[in-house]
């Protein structure tokens, strides 16, 4: 069974930072992709950054590209989401999940990733 639990998420002010961690356990041999994922209420939920279980391929969504950065560590089975000059539009409720992807095109769809932890606050003011 899949475990993901989230943390690090807070409150900050636009352009400031925030690292988030998922402590995942039992994704070996179940899941290829690991990722972060990110819903506004009312709004869908949306594929934020992903990394293979190998970290070594890495996918973001364009609106957060050069400003976040995700990685793996595989020793401590840790995903983690560093995020910089956080803007307002990037407050939401972040989700770490894990699934199998078979090709790019799916790496940041929400509906790719069959198991989800219980989401982490962030909030971002002007």
């Amino acid at each position: 069974q899949v475990q993901l639990v989230e943390s690090g998420g807070g409150s900050v002010q636009a352009g400031g930072s925030l690292r988030l961690s998922c402590a995942a356990s039992g994704y070996r041999g179940r899941c290829n992709y690991l990722g972060w994922l990110r819903q506004i209420p009312g709004k869908e939920r949306e594929g934020v950054a992903t990394i293979s279980t190998g970290g070594r391929i890495t996918y973001y969504a364009d609106s957060v590209k050069g400003r976040f950065t995700i990685s793996l560590d595989n020793a401590k089975n840790t995903v983690y989401l560093q995020m910089n000059s956080l803007e307002p539009e990037d407050t939401a409720m972040y989700y770490c999940a894990g699934g199998r992807v078979f090709t790019s095109d799916n790496v940041l769809v929400p509906t790719s990733f069959t198991d989800w932890g219980q989401g982490t606050q962030v909030v971002v003011s002007s």
